[in-house]
């Protein structure tokens, strides 16, 4: 299809879009989408492996930021969807701990990622790349959550649910939990999930200033964090 618009005279560089929409296969063969932020030609590369679940919802905005704020320093960024997340057309109940990390390791090869920042609980997925693990968290304390939420909101609304009987019920059947539908494996992966040493940079929620926005009751976003933690991961990315 033409171009709308003028082309650039062949004596100006073209500008380099803010974001960019690409795409990458999981090991499943779905095909999934990326943003990408910053030069494309950039000799790093960092992967962006987001918060899970509902943690997700309320950082989203903020992990956008973040990837904006690195482009402007000149740092290239790319967020892949994992199968069943976002776009995917991949089943979300089909998915595991294991298809997760099976799926940031393929997308961190195809996508030329040279370091990783992951995310409170997604540092138990992170492939074996230098860089640096945002407030991380235990799977089992996101099911804790999960759970816990679910409970409140059925006793609002004038049933009674247990965490323990839920548990049972998601390592048996699966389980409904924040709009998800978790199979019983991923229900299990997060149940036995601990936060295992690794050689990745801890960032503390103390280091950007304030709460956490996956502690507040609906999505928001701060732009000081957002800035505060692009800057740190500009800066030792740059050392």
């Amino acid at each position: 299809m033409a171009a709308c618009w003028p082309s650039s005279p062949p004596s100006a560089a073209a500008p380099e879009p803010a974001m960019r929409l690409l795409g990458w296969t999981a090991p499943g063969g779905s095909t999934e989408l990326v943003v990408a932020h910053g030069p494309a030609d950039a000799a790093q590369r960092l992967l962006v492996l987001p918060a899970w679940f509902d943690e997700a919802n309320k950082t989203r905005h903020f992990t956008q930021a973040v990837m904006r704020h690195l482009a402007d320093a000149g740092v290239a960024s790319v967020l892949p969807d994992l199968p069943g997340c976002n776009e995917s057309l991949a089943p979300f109940e089909s998915q595991s701990m294991a298809t997760w990390r099976a799926a940031a390791q393929s997308s961190a090869e195809q996508l030329g990622a040279t370091h990783v920042l992951a995310m409170r609980a997604a540092v138990a997925i992170a492939p074996s790349l230098p860089g640096w693990a945002y407030a991380p968290v235990a799977g089992k304390s996101v099911l804790r959550g999960l759970l816990r939420a679910r409970v409140l909101s059925a006793r609002e609304a004038g049933r009674q649910e247990t965490s323990e009987a839920l548990l049972a019920s998601g390592l048996a059947n699966g389980l409904d939990l924040a709009g998800y539908r978790l199979g019983a494996q991923m229900v299990a992966d997060l149940a036995d999930g601990e936060l295992a040493p690794s050689t990745f940079t801890i960032i503390a929620q103390n280091e950007i200033g304030g709460a956490g926005l996956w502690l507040r009751a609906e999505p928001d976003h701060d732009a000081a964090q957002a800035e505060t933690l692009a800057a740190l991961v500009a800066g030792r990315l740059s050392t």
